[in-house]
């Protein structure tokens, strides 16, 4: 069983045994338990679950359009068949100021990169996507809000600051995009992979999504080892890495789990 598998379900068992029930914004009530946190091995282990399908495609390019292309606009997604955000465009097109627009405002991505390669032991290293200023210009406050980059023996370390986590549609992503990006920023600055710190104030589980997550504490025993992450080696350029430069390989997993979003 991969570590990935392990850990999340650790934390699905533990809200539906244990879970504070209450209503919230969307009126689908959840079982939810503060400050859950999983940690990950960058150099040991490729995080990414095998007890249900995880759309690692969708889950890289999502990435690439926050980080990489630093937009808000769906289009970029919507011309490579992904809709994850289409119930939250706006008549432009857009998610408002939210995400890629506030790494895009503040040079965010560029500081990062130059602050690791000519202050690796600052302790300053913030990417973040909370602007108080401009929330009320989101279409969604951003979920994964906040990562703190630290560098030790030449190893890249990261902490992922989740302020909402959907554990059965979205936690699974963000770990898995997240690990991707630790590897590809890495990669650009010369340093190994390291930890992957996920932090979750609020991990929830939606009612109606209840059977799903049972349904996938039942495929425990068949959980299969992780994967190995493929990066072309011929690019080291955080801004030229592609879709087709990331892939898994030996992804096995037990199949897809249909659930349903709560906006």
């Amino acid at each position: 069983m991969s570590l990935a598998d392990k850990q999340y379900l650790r934390i699905v068992r533990d809200i539906l045994n244990n879970g504070y029930y209450d209503q919230n914004r969307t009126g689908v009530a959840t079982y939810k338990l503060p400050h859950q946190i999983m940690q990950f091995d960058l150099e040991e282990e490729f995080p990414i679950l095998t007890t249900k399908y995880v759309a690692f495609k969708t889950a890289v390019q999502e990435m690439l359009w926050i980080w990489q292309e630093q937009s808000n606009d769906v289009s970029w997604l919507k011309e490579r068949n992904i809709h994850i955000w289409d119930n939250w465009a706006d008549e432009n097109n857009t998610i408002g100021k939210a995400y890629g627009y506030q790494i895009a405002k503040y040079k965010q991505v560029d500081k990062l990169l130059e602050t690791l390669k000519t202050n690796p032991q600052d302790r300053r290293m913030i990417v973040t996507f909370w602007n108080i200023d401009d929330l009320p210009e989101m279409s969604l406050p951003p979920c994964a809000f906040q990562t703190l980059w630290d560098v030790t023996d030449g190893r890249l370390n990261c902490m992922l600051i989740q302020r909402s986590g959907d554990i059965p549609l979205g936690v699974p992503f963000n770990f898995t995009q997240y690990a991707v990006l630790v590897h590809l920023i890495a990669r650009s600055v010369g340093l190994r992979p390291g930890l992957l710190t996920h932090v979750i104030n609020n991990a929830h589980i939606y009612e109606n999504q209840i059977e799903g997550m049972k349904l996938q504490l039942e495929r425990e025993k068949d959980a299969y080892e992780a994967p190995e992450l493929w990066i072309n080696p011929e690019i080291s350029d955080f801004y030229e890495f592609t879709i087709d430069d990331i892939k898994l390989i030996n992804y096995r997993h037990c199949g897809k789990i249909r659930m349903e979003v709560s906006g």
